[in-house]
């Protein structure tokens, strides 16, 4: 997976546990949370498809995995710079316990992941393989092995690393985050683990207020990302 724009809102202690027992999003729920975070918008459902395909959507798509106590959306307003900028309403729309938010891209070699606990923020940090973008709150235990040099970067052979690269690739800091939180990885995943693919979720367009064709046209069965970190705008959003 070469990119990953997710929030995740967690009510459980055992998110493997509840992704296993339900492969398939609840297509209503989802609809009904697309509209109430992108009310602005007229929502249309376009397509049923997985984490691995839509992990990384462009601006004027979402797509939503809704679950027991569980829920992950996949939007390109989580590719922030600084995670602490988080709209207030897709920091907690759903009063739940745990909001976190993991993103990369591995072409960038960038990556960002942060927590809220009951809508408080914890912990946020962001990191190109030289530049720190954001680091706040108290870093976490599962942080160490990769400050201590445990986890390098993998330079290939010509490459000449500045003096004052960080001792992880961004990416992978990043995917560690959802490993510990989430209990798998979008890259890194464990023998008999869950997959992304293994990760349903519904996919919504976007359209301008009143601009929604009267009739859309049927969506795929599945998508691929499309390198969307190259078309965002703003100060706050990776470029």
């Amino acid at each position: 997976m070469l990119s990953a724009s997710t929030l995740w809102y967690v009510d459980t202690a055992d998110p493997v546990a509840v992704l296993r027992g339900h492969p398939a999003s609840d297509p209503v729920a989802a609809a009904a949370l697309a509209g109430q975070l992108y009310a602005e918008h007229d929502v249309r459902p376009i397509t049923v498809g997985t984490l691995a395909g839509c992990a990384g959507p462009d601006r004027d798509e979402v797509y939503l995995g809704c679950y027991p106590g569980l829920t992950v959306v996949c939007t390109a307003e989580a590719a922030l710079v600084r995670p602490t900028k988080l709209p207030d309403l897709l920091v907690r729309p759903l009063a739940s316990e745990h909001t976190y938010l993991v993103s990369f891209d591995t072409q960038l070699h960038w990556g960002a992941f942060a927590h809220w606990e009951r809508g408080e923020f914890r912990r946020s940090f962001s990191s190109t393989r030289v530049d720190i973008l954001e680091n706040e709150g108290l870093p976490m235990v599962w942080e160490r092995a990769y400050w201590a040099g445990d986890h390098p970067v993998p330079w290939h052979r010509d490459d000449r690393p500045a003096p004052q690269s960080l001792p992880f690739d961004p990416p992978a800091f990043a995917d560690a985050a959802a490993l510990e939180w989430l209990g798998f990885g979008y890259r890194d995943t464990v023998p008999g683990g869950l997959t992304p693919g293994d990760i349903a979720v519904c996919g919504f367009t976007l359209y301008p207020k009143g601009g929604a064709p009267v009739a859309a046209g049927p969506g795929a069965a599945t998508r691929r990302g499309r390198g969307f970190f190259s078309r965002l705008r703003g100060p706050d959003r990776v470029r």
